[in-house]
């Protein structure tokens, strides 16, 4: 069987892999490059007026503080204004554009995730935990946004602003401009060391609450399992030990960021302090004008926020990394069932099976093999088979759940692998032993399978499984029945299964042990209407029942993984040990009766 967890990548190679990941999802970006280009424009222009707001306060004390020039400071004053309230109302254009392009980011990804994640295989899903889906398609695609839409554009703007700004300190006064850049030169090393070691540690936190989110997801779905166990401190226990692991990791994370952002606090106000000192000496000196240290103090002032944020974007920055290598470690998984161009236009619902074979991914054993089934329109075969022996499997090849590993399986002479994905299910519909249902209304359930099915068609279909107790329903099919339906017992759950597979009026019906949490009386009823149904479909029925068998033609043995007997029943019981042995009790019954 397929292993049961996720693998993940080795951590040696997550550095490289995260930066070609975020780098590959460009191309949401895209359908608001405009926008982003508005919000880099304004947010630029924004820094360049910010910094020219020093310049002009060292004009006024240069210029007409010293010289006692009131007109002066007036005009100034007023510029200093004007370029003030410039900034602001680029800032408001800035987020108001912002707003929109990184949400429809988002929005996009998510679209195309959830898509892809239909498209994949019954062996993804198998081998995935749902937990670990669950958070790449929310809290992941939450940070690319975050990244996207502030520390993206935050990025180039402290760079920009870092690189302007210690050009402009060093026109103003070149010595002291030589301490902001030797002071620059740590923050760069210890910024690219904490670059590596970040990625690791994000990697494993994000991972880890994929587990957690698992643990949660499994315990409230299994929670009737655990109250009538008596289990309530063994699932606490394995959830606290996951928690708790994230804890540890989480505190990693954070001592991490704490060590980098406490460097980058401490550095740059010694680098002022310095500046102040050897300032002050210079103004003495007159090698510098009062307004110009005013002025550079400023700027190097407006150059903190930079510095410091350069330790939350780099983490942001990582973080978003991490989380486009794994989405895209679910985009990148390509679809193995993928539909070709031929669309069944008046199916008869002919139904073969020749040579087919099927094993498991990693595995070396078929667990089908060989197996020749011949279902004309309008007939119906049950599958017999001991516990194991490969009849869902058997029935999943039919609307390709599964593909064939040998052999193929056809409908109206046309291989199924070759028919479009929508045509062969809208050709084939299933009902399996354990239904799942959706939390949504009665009613949406039963027309999952056919969106335009009429009330009198549901009604149809509702008696034919035995599912009126959906009208005692509160508020009868528009009652919402909550998510997998465990607000209905299990023998409601494939009654309102098997009616929503006849709401789709398949030409091919597969039951998979459709019938197996019903009480006698409840299954002859359904049974009696189904015959009415399997009378215009190809009909493939899961058996353990006689009863059940009786609802088929003819009946076929599967052992060893592929199908050795086909025959009416009677034939059958009486001439194949096998099949007799399977069906002891009903036939015992079935012999007193004909006694």
């Amino acid at each position: 069987m397929p292993p049961q967890s996720v693998t993940r990548p080795p951590a040696v190679d997550a550095r490289t892999r995260s930066t070609t990941s975020l780098w590959r999802l460009r191309g949401y970006l895209w359908p608001y490059r405009w926008r982003l280009v508005t919000m880099l424009v304004t947010a630029l222009i924004g820094v360049f007026i910010a910094l020219s707001i020093p310049l002009v306060t060292r004009a006024v004390i240069d210029g007409p503080i010293a010289d006692r020039d009131r007109s002066g400071i007036v005009w100034l004053g007023l510029l200093a204004l004007a370029l003030g309230i410039v900034e602001a109302a680029l800032i408001l254009i800035r987020r108001w554009v912002q707003a929109r392009a990184v949400l429809g980011v988002e929005t996009a990804i998510r679209r195309d995730l959830y898509a892809h994640l239909n498209a994949l295989p019954m062996e993804f899903h198998a081998r995935w935990q749902s937990g670990q889906l669950l958070s790449r398609v929310t809290s992941d695609l939450s940070t690319i946004r975050r990244f996207s839409g502030f520390g993206m554009l935050f990025l180039i703007i402290n760079i920009v602003q870092l690189i302007v700004t210690t050009v402009i300190l060093l026109r103003l006064y070149w010595p002291l401009g030589l301490v902001v850049v030797v002071a620059a030169i740590p923050i760069i090393i210890t910024s690219m060391r904490f670059e590596r070691r970040y990625v690791a540690v994000s990697r494993r936190v994000q991972d880890e609450k994929g587990d957690v989110a698992t643990q949660v997801e499994e315990s409230a779905l299994g929670i009737r399992v655990i109250k009538s166990f008596g289990r309530r401190e063994y699932a606490f226990d394995k959830y606290d030990r996951r928690a708790v692991k994230l804890f540890g990791s989480s505190m990693d994370q954070v001592r991490l960021s704490a060590r980098f952002w406490t460097f980058l606090e401490v550095l740059p106000n010694l680098a002022l302090v310095l500046v102040l000192l050897l300032g002050s000496i210079a103004v003495g000196n007159d090698d510098l004008s009062l307004g110009t240290l005013v002025a550079f103090v400023t700027l190097m002032l407006s150059l903190i926020w930079p510095v410091e944020a350069l330790g939350i974007i780099l983490a942001m920055a990582q973080e978003a990394m991490t989380a486009a290598d794994r989405v895209l470690e679910i985009l990148d998984t390509a679809p193995s069932i993928v539909g070709g161009d031929i669309t069944l236009e008046a199916p008869r619902g002919h139904l073969r099976f020749e040579g087919a074979a099927f094993r498991f991914p990693d595995s070396d054993t078929d667990v089908l093999h060989g197996v020749d089934l011949d279902v004309r329109p309008g007939e119906t075969v049950a599958i017999v088979g001991a516990t194991g022996a490969g009849k869902t499997v058997l029935t999943g090849l039919i609307p390709r759940l599964q593909d064939v590993t040998g052999g193929r399986v056809t409908i109206d002479g046309v291989d199924v692998r070759d028919l479009t994905i929508d045509s062969l299910r809208s050709t084939v519909a299933t009902a399996f032993e354990d239904p799942t249902l959706f939390s949504m209304s009665a009613r949406e359930n039963l027309s999952l399978g056919r969106p335009g099915a009429s009330d009198a068609e549901i009604a149809d279909a509702i008696e034919t499984a035995q599912a009126q107790f959906v009208y005692d329903l509160p508020w009868g099919l528009d009652t919402r029945i909550g998510e997998q339906g465990m607000a209905l017992s299990g023998g409601q759950r494939q009654r309102l299964a098997l009616a929503r597979a006849v709401v789709a009026e398949p030409r091919i019906l597969v039951l998979d042990d459709t019938l197996s949490a019903l009480d006698v009386h409840t299954e002859a009823l359904v049974e009696r209407a189904l015959r009415n149904v399997l009378a215009d479909a190809t009909g493939i029925v899961v058996a353990h029942r006689a009863s059940t068998v009786l609802l088929a033609d003819k009946a076929a043995l599967l052992q060893g993984g592929t199908i050795t007997h086909v025959g009416q029943h009677s034939e059958l019981l009486a001439n194949v040990p096998a099949y007799r042995a399977l069906l002891a009790a009903d036939a015992e019954a079935e012999v007193g009766v004909g006694g």
